[in-house]
């Protein structure tokens, strides 16, 4: 590995009025709740709101003059394509990407709106690099890789220096793992500044590639993320063995762990991460004794969520934590009814949200009907209390689970 502090360090001179100088902010409530000293850095407030920016400019700010005249092509789920795009766009270069199908419908629709030609290829970003390299070999373009690149992890590195001018004396980095520049970069940069402090590395458990590359495992990475950014199933050979002599751990984090940690931010920090941008949260949440009076910098990466993904996200966050329950009941199918058991509700303060009434698919007697109804509630508690309350009117009550049909 030929990166270096002096190199990263020059890559900060250069990245100067071409990048957002993103703020390293302490988080008061953050700190509380994880029982560590917690800082965020926030890189889903960069232009393109991924930290992705960073590497891209470095990389095809280095190209000759012949590299650049024949314009570049990348492979990206959304971040990186957009950072090539943009910074392609600024610089006067054409920008072709290739892009997973299914790629999230924001980053999509932003990568083209930075006039490159976005291709959409296979189901995951190392099916979209096959045909990434294709294009490049039949059309002669140069090849910007989202992470396995030296120039690319210089700029990345950025990150780390960055926080360590903030906070100086930071004991630990949680970074996301997709491919590994990122955390290469940092690990670099933070490590040759200040040997004691620990890099943490965090991917989904649905694509522990790094992790288990390490562990000399076969790699077994696959399926639908949250995390979409770092759902790589091939680490990079020049980030592997960086990752491996400068990061103390890797944790691999759950889907459900990972919604809760963007539903966190946006609560807390009143601030929109995707799930890759979100992981470190998860793994400081889901590790607390380890981290527990550390001070410990969070690196959120990106901000690129659909909207609707984001909105599932947050009603299934509610019904996690007991704000939003649907019950079944079993109520005598004559008039009156509905009534009642509305106003026993509303007694209770609870929102109805809906109502489903059941007849023909229930399984109750014909003089019987299953009532469903959506609840916005405060938490567990007053959900037992609206249940007590129906069963203490005669109603025989059941919290129905997220995998039941209503029509179950």
């Amino acid at each position: 590995m030929t990166v270096t502090l002096e190199d990263i360090r020059q890559a900060a001179q250069d990245l100067v009025g071409q990048v957002v100088r993103t703020p390293c902010s302490h988080s008061r409530t953050l700190s509380e709740i994880s029982g560590a000293e917690v800082y965020v850095k926030f890189e889903n407030l960069q232009y393109t709101a991924s930290f992705k920016d960073r590497g891209a400019f470095i990389k095809m700010s280095s190209l000759t003059q012949a590299e650049q005249a024949k314009g570049v092509v990348a492979m990206s789920a959304g971040n990186h394509a957009q950072a090539v795009a943009y910074h392609a766009e600024r610089l006067g270069l054409a920008a072709t990407i290739v892009m997973p199908e299914g790629s999230p419908t924001v980053k999509v629709k932003n990568t083209r709106r930075f006039g490159a030609r976005v291709v959409l290829s296979g189901e995951t970003i190392d099916d979209a690099a096959v045909y990434a390299n294709k294009l490049a070999e039949d059309e002669g373009l140069t090849f910007v890789h989202p992470y396995n690149d030296e120039k690319v992890m210089t700029g990345q590195g950025t990150v780390g220096l960055e926080i360590l001018e903030d906070v100086p004396d930071l004991d630990a980095v949680i970074v996301p793992i997709g491919g590994g520049g990122l955390i290469a970069g940092i690990a670099i940069a933070a490590k040759a500044i200040r040997p004691e402090i620990e890099i943490f590395g965090v991917e989904a458990s649905l694509f522990p590639s790094m992790y288990q590359a390490l562990q000399g495992m076969p790699v077994t990475s696959g399926g639908r993320t949250v995390a979409d950014g770092i759902a790589v199933k091939t680490p990079g050979n020049l980030t592997m063995p960086v990752v491996q002599e400068l990061v103390s751990d890797i944790f691999l984090t759950s889907e459900e762990q990972l919604e809760h940690g963007v539903q966190t931010l946006l609560e807390i920090e009143k601030t929109v991460a995707e799930g890759s941008g979100a992981a470190p949260l998860s793994a400081l949440l889901a590790h607390g004794d380890r981290f527990a009076g550390k001070k410990v910098c969070l690196i959120l990466t990106g901000g690129n969520i659909d909207s609707r993904i984001l909105s599932a996200v947050i009603e299934r966050g509610l019904v996690r934590d007991g704000r939003m329950v649907r019950l079944r009941i079993a109520i005598p199918d004559a008039p009156g009814t509905l009534a009642k058991i509305a106003g026993i509700i509303g007694n209770a303060d609870a929102n109805i949200i809906d109502v489903y009434h059941q007849r023909a698919f229930s399984s109750l007697p014909v003089k019987q009907a299953d009532l469903d109804v959506v609840l916005e509630t405060l938490d567990r508690d007053h959900i037992v209390d609206i249940v007590g309350r129906l069963t203490a009117a005669g109603f025989l009550v059941r919290e129905l689970g997220p995998d039941e049909s209503s029509l179950a």
